[in-house]
């Protein structure tokens, strides 16, 4: 069951490193499906559906980390999540690329330092090296999902 609004403010840096240090897989699908949002299958989608393109370049951008601690001065990415169609192909087509990488630039350096560089893994496919166990398939079954990212029918 997913948490509500009142009770759901961990970062997805926080719930990923949860998901991580889950013993096992049903521990790691526990997880995730207790933090289950639209804004997390939305970033998790963005991060593992390889039918997406993003329209960076690969590696980490040049920005300046926000140093706020986490909960202080920087946006958060459950809330920036809804601008990612601006960096995927067919998102936003009319914008620049220099405008894009601008405005991810902007992004990165508005979230707090653990929450770009997620940004930054998710971009570039790399999720599942920095947190161990977190794949596709598991995101798939724990949000029911089929191959192509969309909630099962069944």
């Amino acid at each position: 069951m997913a948490v509500n609004d009142a009770t759901y403010n961990l970062s997805f840096h926080e719930i990923l490193t949860k998901v991580n240090n889950a013993k096992d897989k049903p521990k790691k699908l526990e997880v995730l499906k207790k933090y289950d949002t639209n804004e997390l299958r939305m970033f998790l989608k963005g991060a593992f559906d390889e039918k997406l393109e993003w329209l960076l370049p690969e590696g980490k951008p040049p920005y300046t980390p926000n140093e706020a601690p986490v909960g202080t001065e920087h946006t958060w990415l459950k809330q920036e999540v809804k601008r990612m169609f601006h960096f995927l192909k067919n998102g936003n087509p009319q914008l620049s690329q220099m405008k894009r990488d601008n405005m991810f630039i902007q992004m990165l350096e508005g979230l707090s330092a653990e929450e770009a560089e997620l940004l930054v893994w998710a971009k570039d496919g790399e999720l599942n090296k920095h947190y161990k166990g977190l794949t596709g398939n598991l995101v798939k079954e724990a949000f029911n999902w089929n191959d192509d990212y969309m909630r099962n029918n069944t």
